[in-house]
């Protein structure tokens, strides 16, 4: 115990600051002053809202899905089949259109893209209508290039 308490006594203090030294440090402290303010972030709202941090991007281990879904609508599943009663052929004769049942959910932009894959001929309008019996009827007028009567020989329903 006793060394231990001499260690302690030797121990000798900072060596003391010149006179210099303090009157710069205190020219310093006056020019700042002693109330010094700190500029503060300007916040515009009074609710707090968590700060949106670093997402990273997915990286899978393994696809969720084994196959991609085959295409939901396509030009065979939109055009179901065309209609050939007397009021059908007259449209045709007459008014150079066609006349089909579709799936009830083509649009249609599908409806017009199917007829043009299909038998390559364009579209002037489609007018859609949903029959009584809940099935989606397509008036699909050509263009006056086309003719509706040899796109009917071609389909096969006259």
């Amino acid at each position: 115990l006793f060394y231990m308490a001499s260690a302690k006594t030797n121990k000798s203090k900072a060596p003391a600051k010149s006179d210099t030294a303090k009157a710069k440090s205190s020219k310093k402290a006056a020019l700042q002053g002693t109330q010094g303010h700190r500029a503060r972030k300007i916040r515009y709202s009074v609710s707090f809202h968590r700060p949106k941090t670093l997402r990273l991007p997915r990286a899978p281990r393994y696809p969720r899905k084994s196959i991609p879904h085959a295409p939901r609508m396509d030009e065979h599943r939109t055009i179901v089949a065309p209609l050939n009663t007397e009021s059908a052929m007259k449209k045709i004769e007459e008014h150079n259109t066609l006349v089909f049942l579709v799936d009830l959910r083509a649009n249609k932009r599908q409806i017009q893209e199917a007829v043009k894959k299909l038998w390559d001929v364009q579209t002037a309008s489609i007018n859609t209508l949903i029959r009584p019996d809940g099935k989606k009827k397509a008036y699909v007028r050509l263009t006056p290039d086309h003719d509706a009567l040899d796109v009917a020989n071609k389909i096969g329903f006259i």
